[in-house]
């Protein structure tokens, strides 16, 4: 059979990383003798005997009617958020096709872009070794498990020809068995991350210790999600930082349990306790912020927070004043100030470098 595959994330937003199920459907009709390949627009949809549409994203757009073609087959959390099926048996655990996008690289890079654009591509293994998370949050399309599950062994998505290995595990933290997890990435030899941001409220001596000491690649990632877990999180940093003084990031949610100045407040004071631990701070905004009061201070913050150099040197209003008097960034922030300057005065002036430190 002739078989087309459609990354609807590459086609419409473009994105940096590959499509996993995609590879995996790839390398399973490739076993079976089927020729595969990877499209490059809709056009071709009608040339093939069937046609597998994944995307991750709610927001990716596919062309009208494409869906409802009689050769057409689509999954994916893009689609159907955390009720997405999953991968036939079969195909779940097969070894991944890592060379689905070896043609569109080709095109791309004769377009000038630099290969550092697909290393995700070119350079991982990719795979989930455990899946599902029992925390059941409503803005996450990772709810439909009720705990977390050894979902595969490393060796069945690892490519010793890959220099590195990225997992995306929903928790592995929440992992009763993370030791066997984690004795497995060592015997690769290969340094990991975890692109999921880890759950931090899960952290213990043990963990700590076992992740500060592993051939970890990148920034250690984990989530600061609520102002509720503020305690809790401290007490975590705390232990984290007993053990690891790299680079340690925090995804902090802001604009989901709500959009008002409680929730901008509760955004900087979850900045400055990290200021404390020398974490940084990576600002995701959940959707429907821009119909905010404060949609301009979700913007200064999540470009002020998500731009390490500029947190590193600037406080907030540095970095807001370095864009100019005239500038939107100044606009914003002058009327939050005038509404609001308790807030203003308390957390308007910190800096990274110094803030008192916790640790």
């Amino acid at each position: 059979m002739d078989i087309g595959l459609i990354d609807a994330d590459l086609l419409d937003n473009g994105t940096r990383h590959p499509n996993i199920a995609l590879e995996k459907i790839s390398a399973y009709k490739k076993a079976c003798g089927d020729s595969v390949h990877l499209l490059l627009s809709y056009d071709g949809v009608g040339d093939c005997d069937e046609v597998y549409i994944s995307k991750v994203f709610t927001y990716t757009t596919c062309p009208e009617g494409v869906l409802n073609k009689l050769n057409v087959h689509y999954g994916g959390t893009g689609f159907f958020f955390d009720k997405a099926p999953g991968l036939p048996f079969e195909i779940e655990h097969h070894m991944p096709d890592y060379h689905l996008y070896d043609d569109f690289i080709s095109r791309e890079a004769g377009r000038g872009t630099k290969r550092v654009h697909f290393r995700d591509y070119l350079d991982y293994s990719i795979g989930f070794a455990t899946r599902g998370c029992f925390r059941k949050c409503d803005f996450c399309v990772n709810r439909k498990y009720n705990g977390v599950f050894r979902n595969a062994p490393i060796t069945e998505f690892f490519d010793p020809a890959r220099k590195y290995i990225y997992l995306w595990d929903d928790n592995i933290l929440g992992y009763t068995g993370w030791r066997q997890v984690f004795s497995e990435l060592a015997d690769t030899g290969r340094r990991f991350q975890f692109r999921q941001g880890m759950d931090m409220r899960l952290v213990t001596d043990e963990k700590a210790l076992v992740l500060s000491k592993s051939k970890y690649i990148g920034d250690f990632i984990f989530a600061f999600d609520s102002l509720r877990d503020y305690d809790l999180i401290e007490r975590k940093l705390k232990i984290w930082r007993k053990h690891c003084r790299k680079t340690t990031k925090l995804y902090l949610l802001c604009a989901y349990e709500s959009r008002y100045v409680e929730d901008i407040e509760g955004l900087f004071a979850r900045i400055e306790v990290l200021m404390s631990y020398r974490c940084l701070p990576y600002v995701m905004r959940f959707e429907g912020w821009q119909q905010s009061e404060f949609r301009g201070m979700y913007i200064n913050l999540a470009r002020w927070c998500n731009q390490p150099d500029f947190f590193k040197k600037k406080g907030f209003r540095e970095y807001c004043e370095a864009n100019g008097e005239k500038s939107s960034t100044m606009s914003y922030l002058r009327s939050f100030e005038r509404k609001h300057p308790e807030i203003a005065k308390r957390y308007f002036d910190l800096k990274y470098e110094q803030a008192p430190i916790l640790f």
